[in-house]
């Protein structure tokens, strides 16, 4: 498993997505929460990141909203970073 500032590292390049929009977000959210990432307290990050482009667009322009509270909380962090 890895951690720290490689877990960062990887996680910003996992990050880019193919709509500059989520890419801006998700930008601020990492120069934001980058020590916590590194610590490990982002695992339902990865889950989110392993969604299509349009399901967490969706979500983060409040046209959806996912089921899992969890990401729900996530989603609401990822807005206050900007």
């Amino acid at each position: 498993m890895i951690s720290g500032e490689e877990r960062v590292k990887r996680l910003r390049w996992k990050a880019r997505r193919g709509l500059k929009e989520l890419d801006v977000l998700f930008e601020a959210f990492f120069k934001a929460q980058a020590e916590s990432i590194a610590v490990g307290n982002w695992s339902r990050l990865e889950r989110l990141l392993d969604q299509e482009d349009t399901v967490i667009f969706g979500w983060v322009s409040g046209k959806e909203l996912p089921d899992d509270p969890e990401m729900l909380n996530l989603i609401k962090t990822l807005g206050n970073a900007l």
